[in-house]
Parts: structure tokens; sequence; C-alpha cells
């Protein structure tokens, strides 16, 4: 078992128990000590358990996927290697559509100093983008979100349908052989206007998101034009992304 798939299967367990012991561990993902522990530190940093005497247990403040603060401190690395190549995909004078969620707040930093008409409906990205003196900000309407700081419902769909895009650069909460999905089926609803509108669709996700299918369907893998992840992702997820002919960039 490779590594990339080592660390999904452990980040499974650990959200579906509190505590599991090194032996049940190592048989689980079929590997030797030192590389079980290898694989625990790691996600130890990543927050999503803490290692301790004879085995490890979930942390307290794992994965949130509600919860857009906590995310932004996730994978906060990656996410900024990705931001600036996913940046790097938007022209001067485009309309792009900046989805919510924590990896696209930090595209719509790279982006702020770029002459561009953005339309969101994320907050936290308005607040990016308030002074930016050469972006004209357009706001959806819709129902506010405090924990994803996001307006989203009938409202923010109809604003989204009555537009069209250049570029929809967009989060994902897992990506799969049967497509995108996500946690909140409101963000799926303004997401899927959003995919409908834009002329060129970015997915932006960290390796993370990977092998994990959230719980409500956004959309196939061939409604993405370009994704963009980083250079932890695993070999076999490029080849099924590859196969489909959509771009990968891994920042």
């Amino acid at each position: 078992m490779k590594a990339a798939e080592r660390r999904l299967e452990l980040r499974g367990i650990f959200e579906r128990q509190e505590f599991a012991d090194l032996a049940a561990l190592r048989k689980r993902v079929r590997a030797s000590e030192s590389t079980l522990r290898r694989d625990l530190m790691a996600l130890e940093l990543e927050g999503v358990l803490k290692r301790v005497h004879g085995g490890a247990l979930a942390s307290p403040e794992r994965e949130q996927p509600y919860d857009f603060n906590w995310q932004s401190g996730r994978m906060a690395e990656a996410k900024a290697r990705i931001a600036r190549a996913a940046a790097a995909l938007v022209e001067d004078g485009q309309v792009v559509i900046l989805d919510g969620g924590s990896t696209v707040a930090a595209v719509a930093r790279e982006l702020a100093s770029r002459s561009l008409h953005v339309l969101t409906n994320s907050l936290p990205i308005a607040e990016l983008l308030q002074h930016a003196r050469q972006v004209e900000l357009t706001l959806t309407g819709g129902t506010f979100d405090p924990r994803l700081g996001a307006l989203l419902g009938p409202l923010a769909e109809h604003s989204l349908g009555a537009v069209a895009a250049d570029v929809l650069v967009a989060g994902t909460g897992g990506v799969t052989e049967s497509g995108f999905t996500n946690n909140n089926a409101l963000v799926v609803g303004s997401e899927r206007k959003m995919i409908e509108v834009a002329r060129r669709v970015v997915i932006v996700a960290d390796h993370t998101k990977f092998g994990r299918a959230a719980m409500f369907p956004l959309a196939p893998l061939d409604a993405a034009h370009v994704v963009v992840s980083d250079a932890g992702l695993d070999s076999r997820y490029e080849d099924m992304l590859r196969a489909r002919g959509i771009r990968l960039i891994l920042a």
C-alpha cells in the first residue's frame, strides 16, 4: 500500500473511532512500525490525530467540513501553492466566479492586485477584495451561513443563473471516480449553478480530498477543465483525471 493510500485509510479510521492501538493499525494498513509512525506523525501535523503511548487518539479538533475558519488553517502551505498556480490560469479583464471555501479564498488573495470582475457568494473573499482597487466585486444574494461564511439558497442560485463568467474557481469536499462531492446540499446547489454559467471550470483541491466521497454529489469529473492539487497527490488519481481529458496541475 502506498503512503497516500495508507494515510487515507488511517484518516478514515480516526473519523470513525476515538482510539486505535499500534498493533491494530499496523495490521489494517500492512506497514512496518517505522512506516506507521511516520504516517501518524504526518497526520498529527494535519490535526487528524494525537499520538499517545501505544497508539493514537482522534483529535478533538479533527476535520470540521462546515467551518471556514478551521479549514483555513488546514493544509495551509499546500493551499498557498495551489492558489498561486490557479491564479496564473486567470487572465486580466476576465469575469471570475470565486466559490466559497478556504482554498478559493487563498486564490482570491493572489488575484487581489489583478484587473478583474469577481462574482462571489463568500463574505471572507469579499472582505479580502474590498480594498482591491482594480477588482470590480459583485456579491450574490442569499441566506448567510456563518460557519461557511457563504451566501446560499434560492436567492444565490437565482443571481448566479443571471450571469455568464469566463472562469469559475471552486473547491470541493471530495474527489472520486464518480465525480466531485461536497458536504452541504445548499453549497452543492450554488456550485452547480456556478458550473452551469462558467465557460471554464477550475477545481482546487489538496491531495487529502482525493479518494473521499462527501455526502452530496456535485458534478462528474468531466465538469472540470482543470484540477489544481499539490505534489502529495497519489499517481492513481493523476491517471484518473488525465484519462478523462482533464488538465492536472500539481503545485
